[in-house]
Formats: C-alpha cells, structure tokens, sequence
C-alpha cells in the first residue's frame, strides 16, 4: 500500500457523476481518515448526476460539492484498491492493486426512485469494503 496506515481506493465509471460518486461518498463517510478516496471516470460528465445527488443527501451525504474528474494512469498508480463499476471501462493496470468490478446498475438519466436500490447496494458493498481494508 501506498501508505501502511492508509489504504487508498479509486472508484470509476465512465462518466463519474452516480456509481463511483456515490461510493466515494460512502466510503468518505464510513470511514472517515482511515482511507484516502478518489473517484474518475474516462468520459467525465459535466455534473454529478442531480439524482444521485438526491439519493445521496437522503443518506445524510452531501454530494453538491463533488465534481466529475478525468481518469489518469497517475490516480491508478497511486491507488492501492481500483474499483470499476460494472460499466466496462478500461482502466491503466499496474502490478501490485488490487482491482475489482461492481456490477451495479447505471443511474444516468433515472429519477431517485431508481437511483436508492443502486445507492443502497453501492451502501452494503463499501461496508464490506471498509471491514476489510480498514476495520477500525
């Protein structure tokens, strides 16, 4: 790991504005300073999606804020988890990460009825996440 102390996870999708939103949302919130998070994804939208905004702040989690960010071969390298949201993205490998694909369903262009299932499972798969990279 980059940092013994630290854990570092990137999420990304392709437009980096629901899923990986989402979970480094969850993550932040869940654990706190144990990890250091990152999302990107490859064709970055101009916003979070509004829905996924929704969704999130009926969690308690505030997403105004969070912005869509490019993918580079740097933020992979720097990372010690890359974790792609089942949508097919290819990402820079590079020995020594661990990578992992959540299936998860799209949020684009859903109301927040749609987008809470999507929101709740991206919920119970980074508490998995973090009891096992940063349990406290």
């Amino acid at each position: 790991m980059s940092d013994a102390a630290k854990p570092s996870v990137l999420f990304v999708c392709v437009h980096n504005a629901g899923r990986s939103q989402m979970a480094a949302g969850y993550l932040t919130h869940l654990a706190g300073d144990r990890v250091e998070v990152r999302s990107a994804g490859s064709l970055p939208a101009d916003q979070v999606n509004p829905a996924a905004v929704e969704a999130m702040a009926e969690a308690g989690i505030d997403l105004t804020d969070a912005t869509p960010k490019v993918l580079t071969p740097e933020a992979v390298q720097a990372s010690d988890y890359v974790i792609t949201m089942g949508c097919g993205d290819a990402c820079p490998v590079f020995p020594g990460r661990t990578y992992l694909d959540w299936q998860l369903d799209d949020p684009a262009g859903q109301g927040v009825e749609a987008v809470r299932p999507i929101r709740d499972e991206i919920r119970q798969r980074v508490e998995a996440l973090v009891n096992e990279i940063a349990p406290r």
